[in-house]
């Protein structure tokens, strides 16, 4: 199957049309919700949280002995809150680093998890067969039902967000000030917590434990790099988020023997990549050709200032011996002194030169001081 055929399935095929909807709903819910992890620091919290899911997953297949998918979400959510307040009782009650606190709860858990799923692997009978595709997630399992608590889920965490938008805003920025305006800051906080787990639990049957931090981070990571506003943040990371989910399910199901939640991470970091290389204001290239700019723009200006220099000593600026000084000088080439005649800056008359009235102010502005108000 083609791209191009996939889209074409896509409203008519059930399952196509359940494993899109379901990867573009959890895409944007988890950039939305992504973005307050990146702003806040916590990116590692994704990864904890998703290892710290899982024994919750095993235990809940142990004591039910039921596959069924909401009663495995629901123990991975318990499980990944018990490990969020683990880490937040660590990092206040000791002396501990939040990102030792993460890796000591990322690697307990996770180690319980696969114990946990070992021993299960080991009973007597198959009703345990197809609990590992929880490691690495299976996008192709997702039904109606399931893409139906995504959209109830985002939906939730959308009007919470609006609710609590400024309250959010104010504590991400600075928590201190958000204490004397009287806010329940420890409420606020947990509400945030709540929802990021919430989120990665969803995403756990689609992506996988050992990939769902990076559905979590890359889309806000992305979308940081093209404003500075936050609504605009969340917003470009949910859209980045759904198109990543949407692209990678394409060229999954394009491809044979590709698995959806890597494809769908993959194309995640892509996003990332160009963000990083294009965004005009953090860009790499745009930042390369800024500095090039500015050094060129100060190279021109040192040109000036030597000029300016040779036509106050220098009664005959056209003498030889002050094209030779200007010659040695560094900065001095044919090109700049182009650019100068742009800039308005001089005129040229063959070999001979002369600053223009305009070249004259600029240049005594360079030496100017600007006089200290403090």
């Amino acid at each position: 199957m083609t791209i191009t055929e996939y889209f074409q399935l896509l409203f008519t095929d059930y399952t196509l049309r359940t494993i899109t909807l379901g990867t573009a709903v959890l895409g944007a819910i988890c950039g939305m919700l992504g973005s307050f992890a990146v702003l806040r620091k916590q990116s590692l919290l994704g990864d904890a949280i998703s290892h710290a899911a899982l024994p919750g997953i095993a235990l809940a297949f142990l004591i039910t002995g039921a596959k069924d998918t909401n009663v495995l979400l629901l123990g991975a959510l318990v499980s990944g809150l018990i490990g969020t307040f683990w880490i937040r009782g660590i990092t206040k009650k000791t002396h501990l680093k939040s990102d030792t606190a993460l890796g000591l709860i990322l690697s307990l858990f996770f180690g319980f998890g696969m114990l946990l799923l070992t021993f299960i692997q080991k009973q007597p009978n198959a009703n345990q067969a197809g609990l590992d595709k929880y490691l690495f997630g299976q996008a192709a399992t997702l039904v109606e039902k399931d893409v139906t608590l995504m959209v109830i889920v985002t939906g939730i965490s959308l009007v919470i967000l609006l609710l609590f938008w400024k309250e959010f805003k104010i504590l991400l920025f600075d928590a201190d000030y958000t204490k004397t305006l009287g806010f329940n800051t420890q409420f606020i906080d947990i509400l945030i917590t709540f929802f990021i787990v919430l989120a990665i639990v969803l995403g756990l049957q689609t992506v996988g434990v050992v990939l769902m931090s990076a559905m979590l981070l890359a889309p806000a990571a992305a979308a940081r790099q093209w404003t500075n506003s936050l609504g605009v943040m969340v917003f470009l990371a949910a859209i980045f988020g759904a198109f990543s989910g949407v692209v990678g399910t394409a060229i999954s199901a394009s491809e044979n023997n590709l698995s959806t939640g890597p494809v769908i991470v993959l194309v995640a970091t892509v996003f990332v990549l160009v963000s990083f290389i294009f965004s005009p204001g953090r860009g790499l290239l745009f930042r390369e050709i800024r500095f090039r700019s500015n050094r060129r723009d100060l190279q021109l200006k040192k040109t000036l200032q030597f000029m300016y220099s040779i036509a106050k000593n220098h009664q005959n600026i056209s003498h030889p011996h002050a094209i030779k000084i200007l010659n040695n000088f560094h900065g001095f080439t044919k090109k700049s002194l182009k650019e100068l005649e742009e800039k308005q800056w001089i005129t040229l008359e063959g070999q001979q030169w002369s600053l223009t009235q305009h070249g004259y102010e600029e240049a005594q502005s360079l030496y100017t001081q600007k006089p200290n108000h403090d």
